[in-house]
């Protein structure tokens, strides 16, 4: 690491140099490689001083990495919160580019809920957890922090889980900041994933808190049913099928078969009916964050659901690009597409 007057001149980050990010991480081996993000692959490392971490390499070909690097090595430094991944410095060295954060013991969110052997290692119980702690992350975004926070790209693959399962938000590329009375913004490039994209971002690159709310409750339908939120044929997307199901009272049907019957259909129906109102078409119908929390924890009449937003699967152009599992750009819009582990 480099000197004290370096460090003070980054107060909330600790800068690490090339030479010891190397040896934390094997020399960027394949062994110590824990996956790949949208910008780079994330290594596994263990520091000199005996701390585990991840390691977030910035690709040298990535595509506006530079700007989303900056952007997450500002906000991240500023956010504390239990269901927050926690950064502890970044790496500017020689042209590398890395962010340096707490390593999570279980990997991300959709290692486990896809996959049909783990999903049974989540009982409703703990799932139940994972639904609240990941609001409660997002309601600090939103509220509670110095800053107001839209993350921008909610997803199963950006929610880690520690060693008791216990979810963590992670990058923070696409996040924006707002003003302390700002409510919406706007943008000509929409950056996103298929799937989790809100009607009014995808189509009209407009982006609030309620953008989040809509990817929250996509995460939330996502978790009750083992099932991701894309469909690559003429059918309905995950949030279609649990729409047509709940209208005729037979969402249960839609509940992961790895929980059998060992839940409580009752608190289970409230969350498949939370969900829809986090996904409702228009931005204004959508609950906060802490209407959500609310309705999570208390046995409070729930307004009806209206229509959920069916966009991504009405344009051919979009299915067609997730057909080849591939990223594709559609007028202004990138969309990163979701391929099974």
């Amino acid at each position: 690491m480099k000197n004290d007057d370096s460090r003070r001149t980054h107060q909330d980050l600790t800068i690490f140099d090339l030479e010891s990010i190397v040896a934390a991480t094997n020399n960027f081996s394949t062994a110590n490689k824990l996956g790949e993000g949208g910008f780079g692959p994330v290594y596994k490392g263990l520091l000199a001083n005996g701390q585990e971490v991840a390691v977030k390499r910035l690709s040298k070909n990535s595509g506006q990495g530079l700007e989303q690097f900056k952007n997450e090595v500002m906000l991240t430094a500023k956010l504390q919160h239990r269901n927050l991944v926690r950064i502890f410095g970044c790496c500017v060295d020689a042209g590398e580019k890395m962010l340096i954060y707490e390593c999570l013991a279980n990997k991300s969110l959709d290692f486990f809920i896809f996959d049909k052997s783990r999903s049974s290692l989540l009982d409703w119980k703990k799932r139940f957890e994972i639904i609240l702690g990941i609001a409660r992350g997002v309601l600090y975004l939103h509220q509670d922090s110095r800053l107001k926070i839209i993350h921008r790209d909610l997803k199963a693959s950006n929610v880690l889980l520690d060693s008791t399962m216990n979810p963590k938000i992670s990058d923070f590329g696409m996040a924006k900041m707002f003003g302390e009375d700002q409510i919406q913004a706007n943008t000509n490039r929409v950056v996103g994933t298929y799937g989790y994209m809100s009607p009014e971002y995808a189509m009209e690159g407009r982006y609030s808190e309620k953008s989040d709310v809509f990817s929250f409750g996509v995460l939330l339908l996502e978790i009750i049913s083992g099932k991701r939120n894309t469909s690559y044929d003429p059918s309905p997307n995950l949030i279609g099928q649990i729409w047509d199901m709940w209208r005729e009272e037979q969402a249960l049907a839609m509940v992961d078969p790895s929980l059998g019957e060992s839940y409580p259909a009752h608190e289970v129906s409230r969350c498949i009916q939370i969900g829809l109102l986090c996904v409702q078409e228009s931005a204004s119908d959508r609950p906060t964050m802490s209407e959500v929390i609310f309705m999570l924890g208390n046995e409070t009449t729930l307004p009806h659901p209206k229509k959920p937003a069916f966009i991504l699967q009405s344009s051919s152009k979009l299915n067609s690009a997730a057909s080849k599992g591939s990223t594709t750009s559609l007028n202004d819009v990138t969309i990163t597409v979701l391929k099974a582990r």
